[in-house]
């Protein structure tokens, strides 16, 4: 995880389009809900609740914030230990 968020926030990472690279953390339950943290280029971090793997329904409105290196790994840290309550309670801008 270190080592993509270290590419993300270089600016080194490009995407196939030859945009600026973003990356997710994806967790979620084999009956239902999914999890995505998404962090891009320039630090914009945004976290998604859907009611299925297949990310079909969305059980809120996307959170997005600014963060720096140190807070996005915070998040997908939280995201791969389950804490997701933790995180629905960060400083997000739309929240």
């Amino acid at each position: 995880m270190a080592a993509v968020l270290d590419e993300i926030y270089s600016g080194k990472a490009q995407g196939a389009d030859g945009e600026p690279a973003s990356a997710a953390l994806r967790f979620g339950y084999d009956d239902g809900l999914m999890y995505v943290a998404e962090i891009s280029a320039g630090g914009h971090v945004r976290f998604e609740e859907w009611s299925d793997r297949d990310c079909e329904i969305a059980l809120a409105d996307p959170r997005t914030m600014q963060a720096g290196r140190t807070d996005a790994m915070k998040i997908w840290r939280l995201l791969a230990q389950r804490q997701v309550a933790k995180i629905r309670d960060l400083a997000w801008q739309n929240a």
